[in-house]
């Protein structure tokens, strides 16, 4: 056999969908194959590579020369399959030698693949060649051929999401789950992990974005994972913690994410990787993406423009023209906080910012939180530049994060606008002037962003020793400059004993109550007067 393809990848998506003859197997044996040694047929299980002294291609050339004889009984995983029990390496190594290739030749491991299945695994082959989705497929393969330690229901998702990746990238993601797909999905999808929660398709065209808070930290798979059958929830994508992008509904869809119909029939809903207390925030990966994706969707359905239009009162009595998106908030439907305040508060710079993508400008009609509106002028009239570090419901919070910033030698003003308490450094006519001052703030560890919303001073209101405060819950330190902590109380009353400003964690509080038992120093923005 001889196989087609420009790359690795392609090679063996062509081998297995011309013998296995069926899209979904085909995706799902191959998204198993990249689980276990990421498609690369030389591969030494990482375990094994310090004891036995080898990397991939050293354990390769030995095994071929001969100078190491154990590879059939050391146990090590090789191979595109992770090959481990003796009698499979000892078949896979007979194989390779006649057909007079190396142990690690990609073609030959296919060939052998393909012979393994059909004599031993018969069952196996048989469901993957008559399979009617990805996830049916590839928990046969789990189960049956790959059998690895952990078989738990993550792992299945998991795997069935690599497949699903490989179906959507060379079978144009076939027909599962889609229901009538005529929208296109977003190139920038990097796994998929189909939620069966959707009422199928659209009954109003895209003209809606509406991002999310996940509540934690999650993996772009994990975020996926989160909407199994029964969930009652879903959304069209998510952002993991490190910037990939999983497709979870296909845009077609209306997923079931904002707790309102006649937002999701217009919507594509996203849920962001963030963190799991107030204001919830994004890294800087999930936010660059969110902005990238938001792009990318509007570019796909005809979208020239998004607009920020400050309120729900406002959005939901405006009709977005054929080219305009508008942004909307799962709060405004529900008793939630989500998208978070951190988030909420960014959205006419998440407006901007994606404007600038589609080379539209600045959003138009925005008001109240976020960074397009008003604006922050100087004495003259003209736009300030600020450096914009935080954005707090609660003032306390926007305090605190004031303290760290000037703990780090910034200047910093704590802003009331729109209800929102903003945490700013700088004040510049000159654009470029506060992308300096943008520089060093990010350089110092804050996440930032320049923004020329105003707003009047919002005084001060320091925590002190004595203090009586309301502890949010979350992990206490048994130092202030600890980097693990000792436990994650609950939340509740607690007193101030010390302060180490400039620490990681600069309050030590100890509880007042059995409501809590947090006794250790916390996070500046775990504590509130």
């Amino acid at each position: 056999m001889a196989l087609t393809g420009n790359t690795t990848e392609a090679k063996i998506w062509n081998h297995l969908k011309g013998w296995i003859l069926n899209d979904y197997g085909a995706a799902a044996l191959m998204g198993h194959l990249y689980a276990e040694s990421g498609l690369n047929p030389r591969n030494l299980q990482n375990s094994y590579e310090k004891s036995l002294g080898y990397t991939d291609d050293a354990y390769t050339a030995a095994v071929d020369s001969g100078s190491y004889a154990g590879f059939v009984r050391d146990s090590a995983g090789y191979g595109l399959a992770q090959w481990t029990y003796w009698s499979r390496k000892e078949a896979l190594l007979a194989y390779a030698k006649a057909a007079g290739a190396s142990v690690g030749d990609l073609e030959a491991q296919l060939g052998f693949l393909r012979k393994e299945l059909t004599e031993s695994y018969p069952s196996v082959l048989a469901a993957l060649k008559s399979a009617k989705n990805v996830r049916e497929a590839s928990d046969v393969v789990l189960t049956k051929y790959e059998r690895p330690a952990d078989q738990s229901e993550n792992v299945k998702i998991k795997r069935a999401g690599y497949g699903q990746t490989y179906l959507s990238k060379y079978a144009g993601g076939s027909s599962a789950g889609k229901e009538g797909k005529t929208m296109s999905n977003s190139s920038l999808v990097n796994c998929t992990v189909y939620s069966p929660n959707h009422s199928g398709k659209r009954t109003h065209s895209i003209d809606t974005l509406t991002p999310h808070c996940v509540v934690g930290q999650l993996t772009a798979e994990a975020i996926g994972g989160c909407f199994p059958k029964g969930r009652e929830a879903s959304c069209n994508y998510g952002i993991g913690k490190d910037g990939r992008v999983c497709l979870i509904v296909d845009e077609c869809n209306r997923s079931w994410c904002s707790s309102s119909n006649s937002n999701d029939q217009r919507a594509i809903t996203i849920e962001c990787a963030s963190d799991t207390s107030s204001p919830y925030a994004m890294n800087s990966a999930v936010y660059e993406k969110l902005i990238q994706l938001c792009a990318d969707i509007c570019k796909r359905n005809g979208k020239t423009k998004v607009l920020w239009l400050g309120s729900k009162e406002k959005t939901l009595a405006y009709t977005p023209k054929s080219d305009e998106m508008v942004l909307t908030a799962h709060r405004w439907f529900a008793n939630k906080s989500c998208p978070g305040d951190w988030l909420y508060s960014r959205y006419g710079e998440l407006a901007n910012r994606i404007n600038a993508l589609l080379g539209s400008g600045a959003s138009t009609g925005s008001s109240g939180s976020g960074s397009s509106g008003s604006g922050s002028t100087s004495p003259s009239g003209s736009v300030l530049y600020c450096v914009q570090t935080g954005a707090y419901s609660k003032k306390a919070n926007a305090d605190a994060q004031a303290a760290k910033m000037k703990a780090k030698g910034f200047e910093v003003l704590v802003k009331n606008v729109g209800g929102m308490y903003k945490v700013q450094t700088g004040a510049y006519s000159k654009k470029a002037n506060a992308e300096a001052q943008l520089a060093k703030v990010k350089a110092a560890g804050f996440d930032a962003f320049i923004t020329t919303n105003g707003g009047s001073s919002a005084g001060s209101s320091e925590i002190a020793v004595g203090d009586a405060v309301q502890f949010a819950g979350g992990p206490h330190y048994k130092s202030a400059d600890a980097t693990s902590s000792s436990g994650s109380p609950k939340a509740g009353p607690a007193k101030v004993t010390a302060i180490k400003k400039g620490a990681k964690h600069p309050y030590h509080v100890v509880h007042t109550n059995r409501q809590s038992s947090v006794y250790g120093w916390v996070d500046a923005d775990r504590v509130t007067k």
